[in-house]
């Protein structure tokens, strides 16, 4: 989960500072660790250019090493993310999940019962 914090999901992805892992095992947290996360303020003040709905080779390459701490993770959750970054996740195989949860243990144990839901509509182009 994108983090700024290490208790509340960043409302935005490209900016949190941070991630924190958790390891799930029969319905159980088992392992909650902290990781650190490249943000936008990290590559500088670039103009991203977005040509359709592809990504710019520069912003991919941004994103690959934001997401480079969290390639052995499954999902990724957010409060909000660019079209961008959620493609770029997907393209790894790691699930973006889009929430509304403020708390870290919310979304958490919202996963763990099966009713974390996904709001795709609050990515932003």
């Amino acid at each position: 989960m994108a983090s700024d914090d290490g208790q509340t999901i960043s409302q935005h992805f490209g900016r949190a500072r941070g991630y924190v892992v958790l390891t799930v095992e029969n319905g159980h947290i088992v392992k909650r660790e902290s990781r650190d996360k490249l943000g936008h303020a990290d590559f500088g003040h670039h103009h991203e250019h977005h040509h359709g709905s592809g990504v710019g080779m520069e912003e991919e390459h941004r994103h690959s090493m934001m997401f480079a701490p969290i390639t052995d993770c499954e999902i990724c959750v957010v409060g909000g993310m660019g079209v961008g970054a959620y493609e770029n996740l997907r393209a790894l195989g790691i699930k973006p999940m889009v929430t509304d949860a403020r708390s870290i243990d919310d979304a958490a144990q919202a996963f763990i019962e099966g009713r974390l839901e996904n709001h795709a509509e609050r990515i932003h182009g």
